[in-house]
């Protein structure tokens, strides 16, 4: 079994439109990307921000700025299709009752949750626009200790069925933002006992081979110690358009064989069962 659950079905850019993107044509491309590549399951996780209904949990300006859809229209969009339905929802702290709410009052097949804001402000770790590293007193140690802080705060909450790219915060890579100097495990290690305690699978993303930092989501110091936590990883492309489903997933599998990893993470219903992981794919 190969999966790609972290999809989107329009890109980022402005001008995006929910009735240009959320056709069967739109749909068909993306299926068929995956059906080329051996993907079986494919689920769509569009970003909360673009629902209206996601202003209830936070009005960030660039949630501000895009929040133009219907959540239920979205989400009877997508059961029309053969597509998994899923969101990617962001984790706003003080907000774990609201975000429950909005969740459960629809029938997802899997929530992805993610960080990529990290508080003080609108700070975000990976948005020109928002970027904390722009902080005039920014330092690596401190921006990473704030990106795990929410990311264990995520992890534990319990809202969530997937834990979407966890190491997002080394996006720009070593060349364009700098490291923490020494060990990394002393971020990692509190992150896996967060993950055991919430009890959701872990993303492992090719995304990150599309960024500036040029590696899987997660490192391989800390996806080992994810293995050896006995927590499941859910393999994702996190594609917004359909040539990027499954999106380098022959490095994905060899790094999954490397780690022992033979089993993957499938959901339905917000119920997570394991499956054989499938075949590597070109």
């Amino acid at each position: 079994m190969l999966t790609d659950y972290h999809l989107h079905l329009r890109p980022d850019e402005e001008g995006t439109t929910f009735d240009r993107y959320f056709t069967a044509e739109n749909v068909d491309r993306y299926r068929a990307a995956a059906t080329e590549r051996g993907i079986e399951e494919l689920g769509v996780s569009e970003h909360v921000y673009r629902f209206r209904q996601a202003l209830d949990l936070w009005r960030h300006p660039l949630w501000l700025e895009n929040a133009d859809d219907d959540l239920d229209e979205y989400c009877e969009f997508v059961r029309g299709t053969s597509l998994r339905l899923g969101v990617e929802c962001d984790f706003v702290p003080g907000t774990e009752g609201r975000t429950a709410a909005l969740l459960e009052a629809r029938d997802f097949d899997y929530v992805v949750g993610s960080v990529h804001f990290v508080g003080e402000g609108d700070a975000a770790v990976d948005h020109d626009g928002f970027d904390v590293w722009h902080a005039p007193d920014a330092s690596a140690e401190e921006i990473w200790a704030r990106y795990f802080d929410h990311f264990n705060r995520c992890a534990r909450s319990g809202l969530f069925d997937i834990l979407a790219h966890p190491d997002l915060v080394k996006v720009w890579g070593r060349h364009r933002r700098p490291l923490p100097e020494g060990d990394l495990r002393r971020f990692y290690e509190p992150a896996v006992e967060a993950i055991v305690e919430g009890g959701a699978a872990v993303e492992l993303s090719t995304a990150g081979l599309r960024k500036p930092v040029g590696e899987l989501y997660p490192a391989r110091e800390f996806a080992a110690l994810v293995v050896e936590a006995g927590v499941p990883f859910a393999l994702s492309s996190d594609a917004h358009l359909p040539e990027q489903v499954g999106f380098r997933y022959d490095d994905a599998l060899a790094f999954l064989d490397d780690l022992g990893v033979e089993e993957i993470a499938v959901f339905e219903g917000r119920k997570r069962r394991l499956e054989p992981l499938g075949s590597r794919v070109g």
